[in-house]
């Protein structure tokens, strides 16, 4: 086989084993240590998971579902599946039981690869409803020693059944293989109804990975942590599209609360974080250096302030004066460097973020301290890349211009349509949504409304189209817009703002716990629970003031000014997906938490100062309970701005 015979994620597999041997291809860190596989190492792995699959029963075509945290195993359980000709399904690992039928039940999966005994026991709990689910494998046997056995063994025993087998039948299934052949289904975030099964090709994922490795120069060198969940695309493409194409290593950390500790170890070359993400990092810095001294607080401040209008040139490569670039220099040896190192961040050469729209401020705040973070835009339907900023042309408000091979159109409506061939096949069992997002010409329809600079080429993301509205006379209404802004602030977790027909817009915001508490404790605040946290007077004057920062700058912008908040309140519990509030990739269901909070809303524009309310929740053990609160609705200052005619708003849209 040549290299230009490579069109399969196997196929890479193959080309890596051979060229990039001794070379690591996964690391995860188990028991404190770091456990490493070579390409070789994989490969061997991924060939015996196969031929365990095959003498399983498993057919060409058929689904196998993958449930876990990031671990090598279950990523080589993917390829294993391909190798076999069967179809990996990857789910969220905090999907809870009626989530998980729902997928199982839909793309009729007929092997289950689990991690351990809890998500053993989620798939256990639905088995009877999913017809034609045959066999479980496991990855930790841990509890699991009583279980029924009969339909169900372990990971080793699978690779113990495929050491003995004849390779004729793997061999034979890889001939067969093509790059029109199915490579993965990604099921959708499913915000606005049920999740739908996006079928991706060989040729899909191939050809998106090289060209999104070439636009950033990505390395066989370079190290990504895999921490974002299995299910998502952008850690399909990162983890085992680009891993493949290019060679890299995949580095999974050892759980959840060893992340950040995980990041700094391995130190990434090439990191991708939600804006959450970076929201977080930078909320724990800031609570930091609340606590510091007062010198270094002051070291702290200059250096930023400096920092703010340097750094992003330095980084550009644009000119800037000796003294200033000696002063950035001193800053990163006493300042940046020591805060990149704390963040794991020092030796990242390319970073994104994308999902949701980051806020300006927090995005300056990353490449003033020198580190290389672009936007991108991406969907499940494009194999993820829409869109990427060059590292010459990186800006807040934009998210770059197409990806090599992508093409892009607006439509009458604003509405995004692109073209590309990471274009996805179908939405499996479903021709009517397939139909109506991807047209017989191949352009696929986003759902978001933006437009495209004619003087720079660079896309510009409003909101989601259905999101976008007017207000009560005529003024555009883009939520999210707001939304960003009031998130930037390291108190608030979740905003979300309504207004869509109305005269004036009203928000709910989350606290975030970690940074308002460490306030809480810093002032001798006492409190005993989020409900109670989230009311004190204190906290919602510090919201207040947060609202009237952000209703200043909103103003500012004349389309968008008519979205300033008249009114908000805090809720008394965080929006969570088990609620199904949240997707799993923590997006907002705006529509469902209208339904659910309808009388809070009502209160808001009614004028109320307080109002008492019920609400269900879900325990993390699946019990569901209730909450009672009675919560305090707050008025916001707003900026006046001119009366605008139909006309005026006419004009200022186009």
């Amino acid at each position: 086989m040549t290299k230009t015979d490579l069109r399969t994620i196997p196929d890479f597999l193959d080309r890596n084993a051979t060229v990039f041997a001794k070379a690591p291809a996964y690391r995860e860190k188990e028991f404190g240590i770091w456990q490493e596989w070579t390409w070789s190492d994989a490969k061997a792995e991924i060939e015996e998971m196969a031929l365990g699959l095959i003498a399983l029963g498993i057919e060409i075509g058929e689904h196998v579902a993958v449930i876990g945290r990031n671990r090598p195993q279950l990523y080589m359980a993917m390829v294993s599946a391909q190798c076999a000709g069967a179809i990996p399904v990857p789910l969220y690992s905090d999907a809870v039981g009626e989530e998980i039928a729902y997928v199982l039940g839909h793309c009729s999966a007929k092997f289950v690869i689990a991690a351990d005994q809890e998500q053993v026991d989620k798939v256990i709990e639905v088995r009877e409803r999913i017809e034609g689910l045959r066999h479980v494998v496991y990855l930790d046997g841990r509890g699991l020693r009583k279980y029924d056995h009969s339909a169900m063994s372990s990971m080793a025993q699978l690779r113990e059944a495929g050491r003995g087998a004849d390779r004729a039948e793997l061999d034979r299934r890889r001939a067969q293989q093509t790059g029109a052949t199915t490579c993965v289904m990604l099921y959708t975030s499913g915000t606005t109804g049920k999740p739908k099964g996006v079928v991706l090709s060989h040729d899909n994922i191939v050809a998106t990975s090289k060209a999104s490795a070439e636009f950033d120069n990505l390395r066989q060198t370079d190290e990504v942590l895999a921490y974002l969940p299995m299910a998502w695309v952008g850690d399909f493409i990162f983890s085992i599209g680009q891993a493949m194409v290019t060679g890299f290593c995949v580095n999974c950390p050892e759980s959840e609360t060893t992340i950040m500790q995980d990041l700094r170890e391995i130190g990434p070359t090439y990191y991708f974080a939600p804006p959450r993400v970076f929201e977080t990092q930078l909320t724990n810095v800031m609570i930091r250096m609340e606590d510091a001294s007062p010198l270094k607080k002051k070291m702290f401040d200059r250096a930023m302030a400096h920092a703010k209008t340097v750094g992003p040139r330095i980084l550009d490569g644009k000119s800037v004066s000796a003294a200033d670039r000696a002063l950035y220099r001193l800053n990163e040896l006493l300042v940046f460097g020591p805060l990149k190192n704390t963040l794991g961040l020092s030796r990242v050469r390319v970073g994104y973020t994308a999902g949701e729209a980051i806020g300006p401020e927090l995005f300056d705040f990353y490449r003033s301290i020198g580190i290389n973070l672009k936007q991108l835009y991406g969907q499940t339907e494009a194999s993820v890349f829409i869109t990427q900023q060059k590292d010459d042309e990186v800006r807040a408000d934009t998210v770059g211009t197409p990806t090599p091979g992508v093409e892009l159109r607006i439509a009458d409506s604003g509405e995004v349509f692109y073209r590309s061939p990471g274009t996805f096949q179908e939405y499996y069992q479903n021709p009517e949504s397939t139909a109506s997002t991807k047209d017989p010409e191949g352009w696929v329809a986003t759902g978001d409304a933006g437009f495209i600079e004619p003087d720079t080429g660079h896309l510009r993301i409003i909101d989601r189209a259905k999101d976008v509205g007017k207000m009560a006379d005529g003024a555009l209404f883009a939520p999210k817009f707001v939304e960003n802004k009031l998130k930037f602030f390291p108190e608030i977790y979740e905003a979300v703002v309504f207004g869509n027909g109305r005269d004036r817009c009203v928000a709910f915001l989350n606290i975030d716990l970690t940074a308002v508490g460490n306030w809480a404790e810093r002032n001798n605040i006492a409190y005993s629970s989020y409900q109670e946290l989230a009311q004190h007077p204190r906290v919602l004057q510090i919201m207040r003031g947060h609202v009237a920062s952000v209703n200043k700058s909103v103003a500012k912008d004349e389309m968008l000014a008519g979205c300033q908040i008249h009114r908000f309140l805090v809720l008394h519990k965080q929006l969570d997906a088990d609620d199904d509030e949240m997707t799993r990739t923590q997006k907002v269901k705006r529509r469902t938490i209208e339904e659910k909070y309808s009388d809070l809303i009502a209160a808001l524009y009614d004028g109320k100062d307080e109002v008492y309310t019920e609400t269900e929740v879900t325990y993390e053990d699946g019990r569901k309970g209730k909450i009672r609160a009675t919560l305090t609705l707050v008025d916001a200052e707003v900026v006046p701005v001119p009366t605008r005619t139909p006309e005026r708003v006419v004009e200022a849209a186009e």
